[in-house]
């Protein structure tokens, strides 16, 4: 599990009097959080936010600002910041413009981008008239980066930290309407409006209301307006009727949410009518007759049970009492008033719930009534992984007939599909259509991040061909219905990898892509790297390790086992650790990838340390100290931090240090530069250290995503190749040499006398044997 964060939101609320009641208003922040460029949604900053009920006004501040080193980051370059707003779930967002996986819903989202008003800091409102209660969430992010890698602590990051802040004022007197009662109320000369709220129960197909003027004469009898709106208050754009001249008007809801309120906003026009207005309010629920426990348990069509088990007529519903009755052109009852059959819910994993319906996970439908399943989303706990369906038609039920099966997917409230023109929509409410028939037996349907609540699946058969349809005379499809969540979209494919997030105490899933592959599923190959790319990046990074044989074959040849020990080491796990690096198909990993990366550090760090210190000519014994405890206090500083700067560069320091120390004293007690000859710096010492260099330049500056392939094989040729220019020649043992003899070749001049060449004589008793050989 990757955490992104902790989201420590603070709050804090104070109680006003407003024109027409009381409001609260709570204050609610976030600590400032780092953001990132993006490079998919697993790169991005998620904030968590609770909105209450009755709430008119929800404001959000956002507080952008720069630091540096600790310090504000005036010398930043500004980079603009792009901030997604959404209800009940995750933004779902795409701003790199990339293809999403088939048979993929993408919700709708808010956005806002900012720009710098100030050096170092700039702030941005985001206002939300009469919002929907519940949870809303924040994504935020930087541009897509150039792919530059930068060495950490090699300079001072420039960081971009976002704090969001919401302020929201609710309602404290909302009056609650009882439906079938009507109410008498006053709207006061001073108030142009007044807000009621009336709760909707389950099987809730129509919510009316009707407002009757009382005292008013003429044209300006009843200068009212009625307006409704699920969830929220009322806005200007709700739905509304102008009473007028008529006494009484009435404005009707088709098919609200279940388990909500609905809002009931009477205003006066901007211009009122400067008097105390009275009135009568009336709100009636219109519900679906609710089948007995004996109806329920009947077998066959009516629990849409396969016809292997059976099917049984089912007999006709008797009317609702509490319907009232329905007035013309109105939507009669049947049409959306069928049984609704729950599901079971089997939860796997964080993110892996199996829906199972019962007798299925076949289900039979009869051509005279569809069949409407409930699928319950726990709220905040499933709203972060993806929301998958699946209908597969048995083409051997339909007994040669061409029918047509049509699934009708809604949140909240379950809509009925018509025997004629199929939709998945009506006035407000909108819902996603799958159809499966002989000729396309299967269709998918993924929501990512799916908003929290009841779901609602509709399946109906219908016969003919589009794009009017009939109702089938005896033909009872069978289809198989699966439903599931998960953390991503086909677990991201073989491109990427599923990351399960967390922000506080929120969850949530995203997938990230490798090897040039981008998506919310990892399925956009406009960029992708091909087989024999990777198979050649592959090949470069692993094989650019053989050019530490040469110094390998050339430590043991001047009998330096341990350190030839050490190259072995290196090029074996850096040649493995770049195998099972690879961000494509082309990877072999031998062990644990930790282990692999770890080793691979280890490796390179040491091979400069020992190096360095043999480069110095130590006494044997401080030799081996020195190599032991540069070991261990590496492996400390690898554990510490793998990518930290200072791990390269803290031992490489204090390794020539150690050298520069012991060549000055032996500069000084010898009163001649060390090492003596001309040769040795001209074509050993020069050009090593010139080749070490440019590949620390390389490595800090040049390395991108883009060329790392290359650059970083290019490092390993370089870094072998120092090594085999650096390493000294094997000491030589005490004997003489005719006093005319030269060094040849990339030698150190080595005196005679060994204890003097290990600073072990002092300078009284320097002998004649300062005779040098090579």
């Amino acid at each position: 599990m990757h955490a992104k964060g902790h989201c420590s939101c603070r709050g804090a609320s104070s109680v006003w009097i407003l024109t027409g009641g009381l409001f609260l208003t709570d204050y609610s922040t976030c600590s400032p959080r780092k953001l990132s460029p993006f490079r998919s949604f697993a790169s991005t900053e998620l904030f968590h936010f609770h909105v209450p009920e009755d709430t008119f006004l929800a404001v959000w501040n956002l507080i952008i600002f720069k630091e540096q080193g600790g310090t504000f980051g005036d010398h930043c370059p500004d980079q603009s910041v792009t901030v997604y707003f959404r209800s009940g779930a995750p933004p779902v967002i795409n701003p790199l413009h990339t293809h999403f996986p088939g048979d993929t819903a993408v919700p709708g989202v808010f956005s806002l981008t900012l720009s710098w008003t100030l050096p170092n800091r700039t702030s941005g409102i985001f206002n939300v008239s009469s919002p929907l209660p519940g949870d809303w969430f924040l994504a935020a992010h930087l541009p897509q980066a150039h792919g530059h890698i930068s060495v950490k602590g090699l300079q001072d990051e420039c960081q971009y930290l976002l704090q969001p802040q919401l302020i929201v004022r609710r309602l404290l007197d909302v009056a609650v309407l009882v439906p079938g009662r009507p109410s008498e109320q006053t709207l006061s000369a001073h108030n142009r409006s007044a807000l009621y709220k009336v709760f909707v129960p389950s099987f809730t197909y129509r919510v009316s209301a009707q407002l009757v003027c009382v005292g008013g004469r003429g044209a300006s009898a009843c200068p009212l307006t009625l307006r409704l709106r699920p969830k929220a208050p009322p806005l200007h754009n709700s739905s509304s009727v102008a009473c007028g001249g008529a006494s009484v008007c009435q404005l009707e809801l088709a098919l609200p949410p279940w388990g909500h309120w609905v809002y009931v906003r009477v205003e006066t026009p901007s211009r009122g009518p400067g008097r105390t207005v009275r009135f009568q309010l009336c709100v009636w629920l219109q519900e679906c007759p609710q089948p007995s426990l004996s109806r329920a348990l009947v077998p066959g069509a009516a629990m849409n049970m396969p016809q292997s088990l059976g099917n049984q007529p089912l007999a006709p519903e008797p009317p609702s009492l509490r319907t009232p009755a329905e007035g013309p052109g109105a939507t009669s009852p049947p049409e959306h008033c069928w049984p609704v059959r729950p599901t079971l819910r089997n939860e796997l994993d964080t993110f892996s719930v199996h829906f199972y319906i019962f007798f299925g996970p076949s289900v039979a439908l009869p051509p005279e009534r569809p069949a409407v399943f409930a699928l319950r989303l726990l709220p905040v706990l499933d709203s972060g992984g993806v929301l998958s369906l699946e209908l597969q038609l048995n083409v051997s039920s339909l007994r040669q007939e061409n029918v047509t099966v049509f699934g009708c997917l809604t949140h909240e409230v379950p809509l009925s599909l018509g025997d004629a023109a199929v939709t998945c929509s009506k006035e407000s409410l909108a819902g996603f259509l799958l159809t499966v028939s002989a000729a396309s037996r299967v269709a998918r349907l993924r929501i990512p991040f799916p908003q929290t609540g009841t779901w609602f699946l509709t399946l109906r058969s219908l016969c003919g061909v589009g794009p009017r349809f009939v109702r089938c005379r005896n033909a009872t499809a069978e289809v198989r219905l699966r439903t599931f969540l998960s953390p991503c979209v086909d677990d991201c494919g073989p491109y990427g990898q599923c990351k399960l997030l967390r922000t506080h105490n929120y969850l949530y899933a995203a997938c990230e892509c490798k090897a040039g592959w981008r998506g919310w599923g990892c399925t956009d190959s406009a960029d992708a790297l091909t087989y024999g790319f990777q198979l050649l990046s592959t090949l470069l990074l692993c094989l650019s390790n053989l050019m530490f044989l040469p110094p390998v074959v050339l430590a043991i040849r001047s009998r330096y086992v341990l350190e030839a020990a050490v190259y072995t080491f290196t090029m074996f796990f850096s040649t493995f650790y770049h195998a099972c690096d690879q961000p494509g198909i082309v990877v072999f990993c031998i062990m644990d990838y930790d282990v692999l990366q770890f080793c691979d550090f280890l490796g390179s760090l040491m091979s400069v340390w020992v190096t360095v210190i043999a480069m110095a000519r130590l006494q044997p014994v401080v030799k081996q100290v020195l190599y032991l405890l540069g070991a261990m206090l590496l492996s400390m500083a690898l554990q510490l931090d793998r990518h930290g700067l200072w791990n390269l560069l803290g031992p490489s320091l204090f390794a020539l240090g150690i050298l520069a120390t012991a060549w000055t004293v032996r500069s000084v007690r010898r009163r001649h530069c060390y090492p003596p000859t001309w040769r040795r710096w001209l074509f050993c010492l020069c050009p090593g250290s010139l080749i070490a260099g440019s590949a620390i330049l390389l490595y800090a500056f040049v390395e991108t995503r883009d060329n790392y392939f290359y650059i970083h094989s290019i490092w390993h040729m370089l870094i072998a190749g120092s090594v085999g220019f650096l390493l000294p020649p094997r000491a030589k043992t005490d004997r003489r040499v005719p006093s005319g003899a030269r060094a040849r070749g990339c030698g150190y001049q080595l005196c005679i006398n060994e204890q003097e060449e290990l600073g072990l004589v002092g300078p009284g008793g320097a002998t004649v044997s300062s005779i040098c050989a090579s």
